[in-house]
């Protein structure tokens, strides 16, 4: 299976404003207890919100991943892991792929390396950590990465 660029662009980019805060509010001063200083992007905030100079990195990065960890992708993909959700499983596809390249290269607390897919989990891993963290905020309305 092949990694389709847009499927995995939309789960990173699902991933990255779910996890993502808008910084509106002090630190400690929510009365939410997980308030990590503000509200999840995906609160208010979609993808046709984000900046395109944002858009297009994530578009590159996302390509570029592809591209460097393509051949393990394929064998996440062919490993028959499933992740349980929503009751049901589902096997590892394009979509978990994108959403664990963002949780990953950020170190989120899941990401490839927890999925069950063993040595290849680590090497994407790797490749992911590779990148670096990039955050997003807001400003005049847009998201916007660093």
């Amino acid at each position: 299976m092949a990694t389709d660029l847009d499927t995995f662009l939309a789960a990173y980019i699902e991933a990255a404003l779910w996890s993502s805060t808008d910084n509106a509010i002090e630190e400690g001063g929510d009365s939410r207890p997980d308030s990590n200083g503000g509200w999840p992007l995906d609160d208010n905030y979609g993808p046709e919100d984000i900046d395109a100079a944002t858009l297009a990195k994530m578009r590159a990065d996302c390509a570029t991943f592809i591209e460097l960890a393509g051949k393990d992708l394929d064998e996440a993909y062919a490993s028959g892991v499933t992740l349980h959700y929503e009751g049901a499983d589902h096997p590892y596809d394009v979509d978990h792929a994108g959403h664990d390249f963002w949780l990953t290269r950020n170190g989120h607390g899941a990401g490839f390396w927890d999925r069950g897919l063993g040595a290849v989990g680590d090497r994407l891993t790797k490749h992911a950590k590779s990148f670096g963290s990039y955050d997003l905020s807001v400003e005049g309305g847009k998201v916007i990465g660093d």
